[in-house]
Order: structure tokens, then sequence, then C-alpha cells
């Protein structure tokens, strides 16, 4: 498991990218259609910041890359709560259950990247 994101759901993402990139310096690394845009700083590209508007009244939290969304599902499912159940993205797979108190924690793998249609 590795944290690639921190998201930070976004009211309005045109005022949120504007702050981040025009008050606070970030730079944009990546965009998702019109709903989702990650940024990084310019000295760290390891971590990014991704912004989206399509995650109403779900706070801001850490989003980790893992092999397989739909195999951790499978094995973990019963044991924790999951308030998005695994759904496709354009990476790949992506998912979120709540931790023990109740902060978001975003899963995705990168399955369509690895997908010979993709080399």
């Amino acid at each position: 498991m590795k944290l690639a994101f921190l998201c930070h759901p976004a009211k309005d993402l045109k005022k949120s990218l504007s702050f981040y990139r025009d008050v606070l310096g970030f730079e944009e690394a990546w965009r998702e259609g019109d709903h989702t845009i990650a940024l990084h700083l310019k000295k760290n590209e390891e971590v990014q910041l991704m912004l989206e508007d399509d995650e109403e009244g779900i706070p801001s939290g850490g989003v980790y890359i893992i092999e397989s969304v739909d195999d951790f599902y499978k094995e973990y499912q019963s044991n924790l709560s999951f308030i998005k159940e695994p759904c496709d993205i354009p990476p790949g797979r992506y998912a979120i259950f709540n931790d023990l108190d109740g902060n978001p924690f975003r899963i995705i793998d990168m399955t369509k990247e690895k997908s010979p249609a993709h080399n």
C-alpha cells in the first residue's frame, strides 16, 4: 500500500484550483474530466493533492494505491464499513471505507494501466 494522493473535496473546483495554484504555488499535474484535478508542489511530485467536486459529504483523506481493489473488498467487506463500493475509474478501480474513527480511507488500483490495451 502506497500513499499517492491527499484528496480534498472542493465545492467550487475552479476557485479551489486558483487558490492552490495562484496563492499557494502548487502546479497542475493532471486532470480527469471536469471533476478532478491533481496538483503537486514544485519540489515534491511524490504525493499529489487531488481536488474533486463529485464526492459531496466525504471529508479529506488519503488515497492509497493497492494491487487490487476488488480483492481487497472481497477480503475485508465484512470487517470494514465501505461508504463507496468498488467502481471503475480511468486507471483502474476505486473504493472508500471508513477507519475506526470514521475517517475516509480511499483505495485505488491501476489495473487498467497494466492491461494490454494500455501498453
